[in-house]
């Protein structure tokens, strides 16, 4: 088999586009393979897909494409121009390519795969490309899946930030907890970052909405129900945020109590922090026996752990009359009980009343989202850090948007 046939039949061109030649730079280290097309051929109006005759050809463009052997490979192609009475003068697009990249279809896809689990630079390396290119590739990947992607609303939604710098520098998620995927990416964690996704939707859409997730971040509330009718009765204040300002009132019990019984000498809560913000099933065996211990003596930790354990029961209840009620009691409890962080906490929860009993009514957390989260985190640790927003915005949609990622797969 001659080396064109070779190379026609690997390439899987169709005519009127066949392999010219083929050369081997030894010394270089790379293939080059020119193409051309038959003689008389028409082709489709870009614009209009009527078969018109050629007009002109263009400079001579380049593309990589996947390696043969150890050799990286190039295509060498002069693009038609048609001309249409209708439409003018243009160019032909080549099948083997989309748009303006640099790389075929197939080149341009593999290197998608290897960024589906290494990082830009590593994939690099592996694709011998410069990062720039690299990174190009990613742009084209989200551009090319978000103009795919349908247009629509997810029936349950979650809210979260994600820090992207420090000096509190954050983004808005706004996740499809049916899907596992990020919908939407924003700067900031303002009332307008939220509301801006709300507006690519019709009224009509946002009423379907069941349920919103989000932590007790009050521009998160303000733009669902400025925006979601019937917000009230569909917004869910996750359980894992509302646990953690409960624990976050235990550790400041548990550091006041410290510090006054340092004073006086006594010492024996240093080194039990995680103790008391553990869940119960959670304290490890090794560390049972002085849990028990220090759960007995009176200590205002002790009754502040009781506390939040107490309120965890609140998630089983499955109407919603039986959970005011467990909620009335403990809400009591909790502010006659003379500890300053668990009464703040507790009116908090009172004020936020409704939104932490939509639990009971949806049964659903931001859990999917802490998942993804997490996704992300290690997304920056494996690029050290983004210094720019709109990269760490891009990284997201690339690894956690769903989306359709690749170029087409076929030649026209």
């Amino acid at each position: 088999m001659k080396d064109t046939e070779f190379y026609q039949h690997l390439l899987g061109f169709r005519a009127p586009w066949f392999v010219r030649r083929v050369e081997l730079d030894a010394q270089a280290g790379r293939v080059d393979v020119y193409i051309e097309h038959a003689s008389g051929a028409r082709f489709a109006c870009p614009k209009c897909g009527e078969l018109r005759a050629v007009y002109d050809h263009t400079a001579e463009r380049v593309w990589q494409h996947l390696d043969t052997c150890q050799y990286p490979t190039f295509l060498h192609v002069r693009l038609p121009r048609v001309s249409c009475p209708a439409d003018g003068i243009s160019q032909v697009s080549a099948p083997w390519a989309e748009g303006s990249s640099p790389f075929t279809l197939l080149f341009e896809g593999r290197v998608i795969d290897v960024l589906r689990v290494c990082d830009v630079q590593a994939a690099a390396a592996l694709a011998g490309l410069t990062w720039d290119r690299v990174w190009a590739v990613i742009e084209r990947a989200v551009s090319r899946g978000l103009s795919r992607k349908p247009h629509r609303l997810p029936s349950r939604i979650g809210v979260d930030e994600k820090s992207f710098a420090k000096r509190h520098r954050y983004e808005t998620l706004v996740y499809d907890l049916d899907r596992g995927t990020v919908e939407h990416v924003t700067p900031g964690r303002s009332e307008e970052s939220l509301a801006g996704y709300f507006r690519r939707f019709a009224p009509a859409e946002l009423e379907q909405l069941s349920s919103v997730v989000m932590d007790m971040w009050e521009p998160y509330i303000q733009a669902t129900r400025k925006a979601v009718p019937g917000a009230d009765g569909k917004i869910v204040f996750d359980r894992y945020h509302i646990m953690a300002h409960l624990n976050g009132a235990v550790d400041r019990v548990r550091r006041k109590e410290h510090k006054e019984l340092r004073e006086r000498g006594v010492d024996f809560l240093k080194g039990t922090r995680f103790l008391w913000l553990w869940n119960e099933e959670n304290v490890p065996k090794e560390r049972l026996f002085e849990f028990e211990y220090l759960r007995r003596l009176d200590l205002k930790v002790a009754r502040a752990h009781a506390m939040k354990e107490t309120l965890r029961s609140l998630w089983a209840y499955r109407t919603l009359g039986w959970a005011k009620r467990f909620f009335a009691h403990w809400y009591f409890w909790a502010t006659h009980s003379r500890l300053s962080p668990m009464i703040e906490a507790a009116r908090m929860l009172k004020r936020h009343l409704a939104g932490v009993l939509g639990y009971i009514r949806h049964r659903v957390t931001n859990a999917l989202a802490e998942g993804i989260n997490s996704k992300i985190e290690t997304i920056k640790k494996m690029a050290c850090g983004f210094r720019n927003r709109e990269h760490f915005r891009t990284a997201i949609l690339f690894h956690c948007g769903g989306l359709d990622l690749y170029p087409k797969a076929h030649h026209a």
